[in-house]
């Protein structure tokens, strides 16, 4: 490990004042302490943020919901205004991890973690998220965890994160502050494809920092689903997950759509063409399969995945399925209903 400054941040003020190009927020420390650890991240300054007053969870006047930056993975999923308005957001965060990494971890962190894939993880691997222009391992490598969207011949590495993937179905919106002021940053827009700059993970700039995340108000209700699908049961990253939900009218037609897709792609996968597809259509296996085959329109996988493909349209066909029936998986027994 690289020796590094530490410094505490009293207000979001210092904290912005203290980043730079060289320096990293210091939260819950579950994904940042194992890269210093493996020199992965090679900081000047770690800025402690904790004492900073952004864990709180509250309602806002439009109906929304605001989940401070601080505030831990278990205080939202737990919280009592994310189980009655977001259960999807609660029961995608309860897939994640274990139960003391969530005690740990938060909302801002969930956000901002990088990629486990393998070859990131290894300095002796060339890595060009790790070290632009070293070339990407990965490509004709151990590929079974890897993208089969949205990738490049740069990086085929994918975004970890359950939470992020049911914030991407509820069109959360991030709000940082940098130096500039405050601003708010769809949820579409947070996450980055990696192009010609897969090092680059998000639009947020270095010295920029995520105070809280916006949940638009929305009446979803009980159609919904998030189904994780991975080699072990538990602490495990997705090879797929599907984040779904569905508004149905009286008669049983589905108003609104909304499915999201973890384990894929640099970041949470969302295609609205395909949700069109769904709207004012009476659930079916047909019409389930049709949105799943435009989800994964352009897939391809790098010979170890290949089976992902074939797996996502069929965890999208069985997520909506669970969501238009009103049982959503469970993460207590996590056989598949």
């Amino acid at each position: 490990m690289k020796r590094f400054d530490f410094a505490q941040a009293g207000s979001t003020g210092d904290a912005v004042r203290l980043a730079g190009a060289s320096s990293r927020f210091l939260a819950g420390g579950t994904n940042l302490v194992d890269l210093l650890k493996a020199d992965v991240e090679q900081p000047d300054t770690v800025i402690d943020i904790n004492r900073l007053p952004l864990s709180a969870i509250e309602a806002m006047e439009d109906g929304g919901l605001r989940l401070g930056a601080l505030a831990t993975n278990a205080d939202t999923a737990r919280h009592p205004l994310v189980t009655a308005r977001y259960p999807l957001l609660a029961s995608a965060i309860l897939a994640g991890a274990s139960p003391q990494l969530r005690n740990a971890a938060t909302n801002g962190g969930n956000l901002n973690q990088r990629t486990r894939c393998y070859y990131f993880y290894d300095t002796a691997a060339p890595c060009n998220k790790r070290v632009p222009g070293s070339g990407c391992g990965a490509v004709g490598g151990l590929t079974r965890i890897h993208a089969i969207l949205g990738a490049s011949s740069q990086c085929i590495a994918t975004h970890p994160s359950d939470m992020c993937v049911a914030l991407a179905a509820l069109d959360a919106v991030v709000r940082v502050t940098g130096p500039a002021g405050e601003r708010g940053i769809a949820f579409a827009d947070y996450h980055r494809l990696p192009g010609d700059e897969p090092w680059r993970d998000n639009t947020l700039a270095r010295d920029e920092l995520v105070t809280a995340i916006d949940l638009p108000a929305g009446d979803f209700g009980a159609h919904y689903s998030y189904l994780k699908l991975r080699d072990r049961l538990s602490y495990a990253f997705a090879l797929v997950s599907v984040a779904a939900q569905l508004r149905l009218e009286a008669d049983g037609r589905i108003a609104e759509a909304r499915v999201a897709l973890g384990g894929v792609a640099h970041k949470p996968w969302r295609v609205p063409a395909a949700e069109a597809l769904l709207a004012g259509a009476a659930p079916s296996e047909a019409l389930f399969r049709q949105a799943a085959e435009r989800i994964t329109e352009g897939a391809a996988g790098q010979g170890a995945n290949d089976f992902k493909i074939e797996l996502a349209r069929r965890a999208i066909v069985r997520a909506l399925r669970q969501a238009a029936a009103g049982r959503p998986q469970s993460h207590t027994d996590k056989r598949i209903a």
